[in-house]
């Protein structure tokens, strides 16, 4: 199967029906083999019977998975990438706000020009600049600046992906921002960026508030934590540790041998006295929560879980 498209919903059933003649077209247009697959996010409205009305129309093409109740975008995507059988995944969002016309132009870019994983880039926005470009400039400015990876929109909701790299990663939480982000650490580093249409809202409302904004960011703090320091926490920990030990350590001593020297002198009435044993108490702090993540990581299920690029002459 050529295409697997994979569209996280949450409350769009008008946009659905239209949405889906759009993609049939371009597919068709284009002689792919391909799957939609529509993940219902515990939509309240009659999302999910406009997908099995839609299902029942093309078996062969439109399936469906529907939450229970709301667990959020990445939950969505996690999903529908465990069910995704295409060698190049698609996702977009199911507002009509991602044009399908797009979808050639990405999976030219995986499977002729070699990426592992093409964001798309919205240069030209019809939301409002106050209270979506602006925050969303500083978003990716901040995630450009961490992560290394110089893209334009990397919360873009069109995006193409080789089969393996969404076969290796995880998303969960609000990560869905920052796959790029999971797949760089993961090892996939050929990603790039495509400029893409983007439309006018259609039908509805916006489902994200300025709160993803500071969700966003924790976030990131956690993948880049997790992604230099997952394996090794004793090198993140160790390090701040022992230096915070050895400052407030080097304080103490100086302050014994001032004492030595000048018996007269007070050792417990001076503020050194006290910044540097709180220093060597955050110190041992840090050091035994470096030890403790290391026992956890050593006794974790994907300890030894490394992804291999390619093998020779190896079983």
């Amino acid at each position: 199967m050529d295409l697997s498209i994979v569209i996280p919903l949450l409350n769009e059933e008008e946009s659905l029906p239209e949405l889906s003649s759009w993609i049939t077209r371009v597919m068709e247009e284009n002689q792919f083999s391909y799957e939609i697959l529509y993940i219902d996010d515990g939509s309240t409205d009659q999302s999910w019977e406009v997908i099995r009305g839609l299902q029942e129309k093309d078996p062969h093409h439109i399936k469906g998975i529907r939450f229970q109740r709301n667990y959020g975008k990445s939950a969505a995507l996690n999903e529908g990438f465990r069910a995704a059988q295409g060698e190049v995944i698609i996702t977009m969002d199911a507002d009509l706000q991602d044009s399908p016309d797009e979808i050639p132009g990405l999976r030219k870019m995986v499977l002729d020009e070699g990426f592992d994983l093409v964001s798309g880039w919205k240069k030209k926005r019809y939301d409002n600049t106050l209270t979506k470009n602006l925050p969303s400039k500083f978003f990716n400015a901040a995630t450009r600046k961490v992560s290394g990876i110089y893209l334009h929109d990397f919360n873009c909701g069109l995006k193409a992906y080789r089969k393996k790299v969404i076969k290796s990663i995880e998303v969960y939480g609000e990560m869905h921002r920052y796959i790029p982000v999971i797949a760089k650490w993961s090892g996939f580093r050929r990603i790039g960026e495509k400029v893409v249409e983007h439309r006018a809202r259609k039908y509805g409302v916006t489902k994200f508030g300025l709160s993803r904004f500071v969700n966003g960011f924790l976030d990131l703090a956690s993948i880049t934590f997790v992604g230099k320091y997952g394996k090794r926490p004793m090198h993140f920990f160790g390090l701040w540790g022992s230096l915070c030990f050895a400052l407030g350590f080097v304080a103490i001593a100086y302050l014994i041998f001032a004492k030595i020297m000048n018996p007269e002198v007070s050792l417990s009435n001076r503020p050194p006295f006290y910044i540097g044993l709180t220093l060597m108490v955050i110190g041992s702090q840090l050091f035994l929560a470096g030890f403790i993540g290391e026992l956890i990581a050593r006794n974790s299920p994907g300890r030894n879980f490394y992804l291999v690029e390619e093998k020779l002459g190896v079983a």
